[in-house]
């Protein structure tokens, strides 16, 4: 019997979202819809600059593993979270958050040492898109000292944020944590996250899949960048030698699977984006949710799109607790 449905690993980030324009954009420097890592210095000059539109700013506990495994812990699952906080406020916040959602955390967690909770400002566009511009703070130090064998050799699932690989030692952590997670028959997940991440750290991120993975997530633009491919079938043609099964998110269009021996195509249901932000994070929450109660590739995808669906379709990068229980119902 095991405890713990999900293990996941991630980094812990307070988020604040932002509404901006795309000239605010061009004027502040910032990218336009991908996470760039950038010091404190450099992230309180974009909070300094759009001091004017703080009003209608948000703060959530966040980070894309941890929006993840919040997810599937409201849908019902058992889960358990490896990150790292400060001793600050910020840090407080995300354990109450954490424990409000129903999340483990290993004691490390309780034990916060100096330094500053990680930070991510999301700004969102009017055309829903989000860019991201993260300060990991603390979480650049997470390391194998955070993971907790015992919880994950007890769990069903253990899953990996691809972010950690900007980090040396949150992409040694991964690595320890897939290999763990073999060792103990405990099924691996992991998302490629971003972009960014596979056009900067690509090798990191094979390090981190290793011999393979029993799921990969990834959405379109990172299937094309990670494989070199020119088309999404031939994108996920060469995904399987990374993973035994795979989730391909395409945004409006739905999803693209693979179970190890069929492809599905799985519709996504026609809503209005107004924010981007933690869509592929819920697609994995909902999707892992299914998996782990036994539901088939194309009712895990069902119930993923419309979760993403409904994440997109509001502000912020996830769903209100009662929102899970709705989708169930929507797909029973």
């Amino acid at each position: 019997m095991h405890q713990y449905d999900l293990y996941g690993i991630g980094a812990a980030l307070l988020d604040t979202e932002i509404e901006v324009s795309d000239s605010d954009l061009q004027t502040l420097g910032v990218e336009k819809g991908v996470m760039t890592l950038v010091d404190d210095a450099r992230q309180q000059q974009l909070v300094d600059d759009l001091r004017d539109h703080l009003v209608t700013a948000t703060r959530a506990c966040g980070g894309s593993g941890a929006n993840t495994v919040i997810a599937a812990s409201y849908f019902g699952l058992r889960t358990f979270y490896s990150c790292k906080v400060a001793a600050d406020d910020n840090g407080d916040f995300y354990r109450a958050n954490l424990t409000s959602a129903g999340v483990s955390y290993p004691l490390t967690l309780q034990q916060a040492d100096g330094g500053t909770t990680g930070k991510c400002l999301v700004l969102v566009t009017p055309d829903a898109e989000r860019s991201m511009n993260t300060y990991l703070g603390i979480s650049e130090q997470l390391s194998v000292a955070e993971l907790d064998v015992e919880a994950l050799s007890a769990s069903r699932w253990a899953y990996i944020e691809g972010y950690l690989v900007s980090s040396c030692s949150g992409r040694a952590a991964a690595i320890a944590l897939r290999e763990r997670a073999q060792q103990h028959g405990v099924k691996t997940a992991l998302s490629l996250s971003d972009p960014a991440m596979v056009h900067l750290f690509g090798d990191g991120l094979r390090e981190m899949i290793g011999t393979g993975v029993d799921m990969l997530f990834c959405n379109r633009d990172e299937a094309l960048a990670f494989t070199g491919a020119d088309s999404v079938d031939a994108a996920a043609q060469a995904l399987r030698g990374y993973c035994r099964s795979f989730a391909v998110t395409l945004g409006a269009e739905g999803a693209l699977l693979w179970d190890g021996e069929q492809l599905y195509r799985v519709a996504s249901p026609k809503v209005h984006a107004i924010d981007t932000n933690g869509a592929g994070d819920m697609f994995a929450g909902a999707f892992l949710y299914a998996v782990n109660r036994d539901m088939s590739f194309a009712e895990a995808g069902e119930l993923a799109c419309r979760a993403a669906a409904q994440v997109v379709s509001q502000y912020g990068p996830r769903l209100r607790a009662e929102q899970h229980a709705e989708l169930l119902a929507a797909v029973a």
